[in-house]
């Protein structure tokens, strides 16, 4: 495919020349109060918000390679007030909870916007919001009724429904039927940028802050803990996990989640008559109302980042850096886009990257302590974390904390999803779930009866 012919098979975003030094790795032994594992957003956000609780406060923080390399400087963008996956989702497992779910989230959001500000981190912070459009006619149905399932209880602020012709002023593609626009519950951003402000706001704050060092093992030492690292150790009173898809030192919970590849593509910069061919001019993120769906957005440069479809599970669960390219998805996706915009037709593809996320059987993030409440971790975010990791940064220092606040009290972290079963019994359902999902795209939407008794069990696959 032509359009490919130029893309390079690197993440857009970690290119930018804005990037930070990268900070020397540990050598020796390192005391502190709280040691933080993983250099993403779940760790990034940890260590931050612990100096802003108590500057007192001494925070070390290791990542095995280099700050924002993994799936928080792969990602699309895409900032969400949702705790939850998705308001249907957390609709259907926290009914009794989702207004204070809700609520939590766009106060989560709020700040995530503040501390942008405060900390002065450049990275391209857009409040645009989200369509989720109908590509299909009984999804212009299904959205339609799930919005006024949401003013019949009360959830409806800030949601838009938008016809056709209302969705096609918005961004201009014949595919669109519908759209429902979530005006303030999602913002844009740089992934690659907003990583690396939140290492550099960490080592002003005086985290001390260590790359290329891996955490090798997690043992009790004393009334503390102690990490190994490759050419030293850190000796701590507390431990934050902030993993994710990367085997946890508890071992206990790696049965909780499972890798899977997404992939992504981005154009080369569109011109202004380019860009007036499909409109777009509020910016908002995009995504399709399909179980296989895509998700869009423009770049502060206005490319755009296409990416989703695939969600690719290996056997056993490996995560290769092999596994970051995969051709035959990107001509898919390549493929749906000029069906998507056929007007632009001679763009061409400049990156096409993929990486591994996290899922959970209920697609949101888990909570828990080991060693007598000295460890904590969360993880499971299943796509939707570049918020959400904040939320649960904050749970995890409560957690250390010993305290009891509203979020501790949350169902949704007092509870665990239930684990995937092992092999090979994890990819064969993987596998029967993805093939039925797309069958139901297929037709009509309509669930067959292996989705019909993972619903009624709460479980799934996603990404």
């Amino acid at each position: 495919m032509s359009s490919l012919s130029e893309a390079q098979p690197v993440a857009y975003w970690l290119e930018d020349p804005g990037k930070p030094p990268v900070e020397p790795a540990l050598t020796g032994t390192d005391t502190c109060d709280l040691l933080v594992v993983g250099g993403g957003y779940s760790g990034l956000w940890t260590a931050l918000n612990a100096k802003e609780r108590d500057p007192q406060r001494d925070v070390v923080l290791l990542e095995g390679r280099e700050v924002g390399w993994a799936a928080s400087g792969r990602n699309g963008g895409f900032c969400a007030a949702s705790l939850t996956h998705g308001l249907p989702n957390g609709l259907s497992r926290w009914p009794d909870e989702i207004h204070k779910l809700e609520e939590l989230g766009r106060r989560n959001l709020d700040e995530i916007e503040a501390a942008v500000a405060r900390h002065g981190i450049d990275c391209d912070f857009e409040r645009t919001g989200e369509i989720d459009v109908a590509t299909e006619t009984y999804q212009a149905w299904e959205l339609r009724d799930w919005h006024r399932e949401l003013e019949e209880k009360g959830l409806a602020d800030g949601f838009e429904f938008l016809d056709a012709d209302a969705v096609r002023e918005q961004v201009n593609s014949p595919t669109f039927e519908a759209g429902l626009w979530d005006r303030r519950g999602v913002a844009m951003l740089h992934p690659a940028k907003l990583a690396w402000g939140l290492k550099q706001a960490c080592i002003r704050l005086g985290v001390r802050v260590y790359e290329h060092t891996p955490a090798l093992t997690l043992k009790q030492y004393g009334a503390g803990m102690a990490v190994r690292t490759p050419y030293g150790a850190v000796r701590a009173r507390r431990v934050a996990l902030g993993t994710n898809i990367f085997p946890s030192l508890l071992r206990r919970v790696r049965s909780y989640t499972v890798p899977v590849y997404d992939y992504a593509l981005m154009t080369e910069p569109l011109s202004a008559d380019r860009l007036a061919e499909i409109g777009w001019k509020n910016r908002q993120g995009l995504g399709d109302s399909a179980n296989q769906f895509h998700y869009f957005r423009l770049s502060a440069d206005n490319r755009i980042l296409w990416g989703g479809y695939d969600a690719i599970h290996h056997y056993g669960g490996r995560v290769r850096a092999e596994y970051d390219d995969r051709p035959e998805t990107y001509a898919k996706l390549a493929g749906h886009f000029f069906t998507c915009f056929p007007q632009l037709e001679g763009v061409r593809f400049t990156h096409a990257w993929g990486g591994a996320i996290d899922t959970c059987s209920r697609f949101s993030a888990f909570f828990g302590t080991a060693h007598q409440g000295k460890v904590a971790y969360a993880a499971g975010y299943t796509g939707l974390g570049v918020g959400a990791t904040r939320f649960g940064a904050d749970v995890m220092l409560d957690l250390l904390d010993g305290e009891r606040t509203e979020r501790t009290e949350l169902e949704m972290v007092r509870k665990k999803p239930l684990p995937f079963p092992p092999e090979p019994f994890a990819w064969t359902g993987i596998a029967l779930t993805k093939w039925s999902l797309a069958r139901a795209d297929a037709h009509g939407g309509r669930r067959n009866l292996w989705l019909r008794t993972m619903d009624r069990l709460g479980l799934g696959f996603d990404s």
